[in-house]
């Protein structure tokens, strides 16, 4: 596995630029693909997600590459196969996506279940009532979701949990489909807006993206065009972490602030000083950040993606935190956080955490992206050397991470073992020409 090697306790000071956002990403490329003629994407970030989705597309036909300007172009004309590469969907979740793509453009498609795993506690069957809910048959056999339709057809669907990939999928699979979708109880994060205006830009008729009902008019075609995605309101968030964490001065560049709202008041509240402009944010922490207690909520409630990194900033903060997590089981990562010196208790979906004074440094290993993500804020503040191993996963969603942080002064070491840095090249490498 990949390692990083961070000496903490250094301040992080100066100006970073936040990259486009992964959750956005994935779906506008995946929509680009519904398009006749070709789509320019702007702000797209060259992270191992955005990689493995393009590869997957450019197998069942799509035309993708990077140009000198960091443009992302999709040519979908070729895209004929319906059936989607087990070793690349095993990869990550989102690739379900194209399940929704080929449906809509092939009216059949056979999709692995996302990660290799059977229906579990983050399931995609919410995706699958929705699919037959517009008309398609759905067999699941030998791992494979095979579903089919000779026409997708609007109707009203209830989304349970206002799942944001349900929620995505079925707008890639509505926008063609003949007549009116409704899409009810809809998440409303910001990267569903993304997608929305992004498909409406292609000549779709979607209306209430942000709201808890979407309007989904289905059209008979949709034109590729030119678009640039929103920033990451994630990276963004864990920058500002990182910032309180060290006791830093951080210039956030690129930035919606009114997609960090949540983020911001929690961070104020720890004691950090924050500054918004139109298109950046500036973070200041001069003491030792305080503990407040939050729970994770749909958007725009706090991001369950930021619990981790919270949660790493908590175990240094002065007095008790408490973080009850409502959305996902994501405290696994806390033995890693423990053999560091923090003091958390975990009961079911809550963490109690009592700061200390200090962490210090140990080798520990990543367990998911966001959790990756936070044991390298905890190793920046930590004494000592802390050793991460699994950083691969970090990658998935986090665009140079590495290379952000030493801008800012962290002293941190990237060491790539063989198979990692053999894929990192292949993927890298295969999107610097045109395939």
């Amino acid at each position: 596995m990949a390692k990083l090697i961070v000496r903490g306790g250094t301040p992080l000071k100066g100006k970073v630029r936040i990259s486009g956002a992964k959750n956005s990403a994935l779906p506008i490329i995946v929509a680009a693909c519904l398009a006749e003629g070709e789509s320019v994407l702007e702000n797209i970030p060259r992270d191992i997600d955005v990689y493995t989705i393009s590869m997957i597309l450019r197998e069942l036909g799509a035309d993708i590459w990077f140009d000198e300007a960091d443009r992302l172009h999709v040519i979908p004309d070729g895209l004929e196969k319906h059936q989607a590469s087990y070793d690349l969907v095993r990869r990550m979740r989102a690739s379900f996506y194209v399940a929704g793509l080929l449906l809509a453009r092939l009216g059949k498609a056979e999709v692995p279940l996302p990660g290799g795993c059977a229906l579990g506690s983050r399931p995609v069957d919410y995706h699958l009532k929705g699919f037959q809910a517009l008309g398609a048959t759905i067999n699941i056999e030998h791992g494979y979701v095979k579903a089919e339709a000779k026409e997708l057809v609007g109707t009203k669907i209830y989304i349970n949990r206002s799942s944001v990939g349900t929620t995505m999928n079925l707008m890639l699979a509505a926008a063609q489909a003949q007549g009116t979708t409704l899409l009810e109880n809809a998440a409303k994060e910001p990267e569903i807006v993304d997608l929305a205006i992004y498909l409406n830009s292609m000549g779709a008729r979607i209306r209430g993206a942000g709201t808890d009902v979407i309007r989904i008019d289905g059209v008979e075609g949709l034109k590729g065009t030119e678009y640039s995605i929103i920033s990451d309101r994630i990276e963004a968030g864990t920058f500002m972490v990182a910032c309180g964490i060290t006791g830093g001065d951080v210039v956030l560049d690129n930035v919606v602030p009114e997609h960090l709202r949540s983020t911001i008041l929690k961070c104020a509240e720890a004691g950090l000083e924050i500054e918004e402009g139109p298109n950046e944010i500036r973070v200041c922490a001069n003491k030792r950040p305080v503990a407040v207690d939050l729970e994770t909520a749909p958007y725009p409630g706090f991001a369950t993606d930021m619990q981790q990194p919270f949660v790493a900033m908590m175990a240094v903060a002065e007095g008790t935190s408490v973080i009850r997590e409502t959305i996902f089981d994501r405290f696994r990562y806390v033995d890693e956080l423990r053999r560091m010196g923090a003091d958390i208790k975990v009961d079911r979906d809550t963490a109690i955490i009592r700061g200390v004074e200090e962490l210090t440094g140990a080798p520990v290993e990543a367990t998911d992206l966001r959790a990756g993500a936070a044991l390298v804020l905890a190793a920046l503040s930590a004494k000592g050397e802390t050793e991460i191993s699994g950083v691969e996963l970090v990658d998935r969603g986090y665009e140079h991470l590495d290379e952000k942080l030493r801008q800012l002064g962290a002293h941190v070491t990237r060491i790539a073992d063989q198979e990692d840095d053999d894929l990192t090249k292949h993927l890298t490498t295969s999107f610097l020409e045109r395939c």
